[in-house]
């Protein structure tokens, strides 16, 4: 079983930065990619971004390559996601999720363990 929990949401102005950071309980070496996912308001859960815990190979959604980082830590089993440039229709509870395998999948059903959601709001 893979424990995942959300940090770093909150509240913040058109145009700002939020870093969102993922912890992992168990050792990475269980986890073979993690993904980020968000969810607005009436709206279905969405992929944002994907990494492979090994190779670090990354993979977007179209709407935020350039604005968003996926990034790992591993000696802290953690995955961050870098948000610049934040625009209103970014607001949404961000999800963490964890798989075994190393492919980067951008379905729900690709990731076995989620996290309880941060939630960001982005002003206009």
């Amino acid at each position: 079983q893979v424990h995942l929990v959300e940090s770093g949401g909150g509240l913040v102005q058109a145009g700002g930065s939020l870093r969102l950071s993922c912890a992992a309980s168990v050792r990475t070496s269980s986890v073979g990619a993690m993904a980020w996912f968000r969810q607005a308001p009436g709206k279905e859960r969405d992929f944002v971004a994907a990494i492979s815990w090994n190779s670090g190979s990354t993979y977007y959604e179209d709407s935020v390559k350039g604005r968003f980082t996926i990034s790992s830590d591993n000696a802290k089993n953690t995955v961050y996601l870098q948000m610049n440039s934040l625009k209103p229709k970014d607001t949404a509870v961000y999800y963490c999720a964890a798989r075994p395998g190393a492919a980067l999948g951008s379905y729900e059903h690709n990731y076995n363990f989620w996290g309880q959601g941060t939630q960001v709001t982005v002003s206009s």
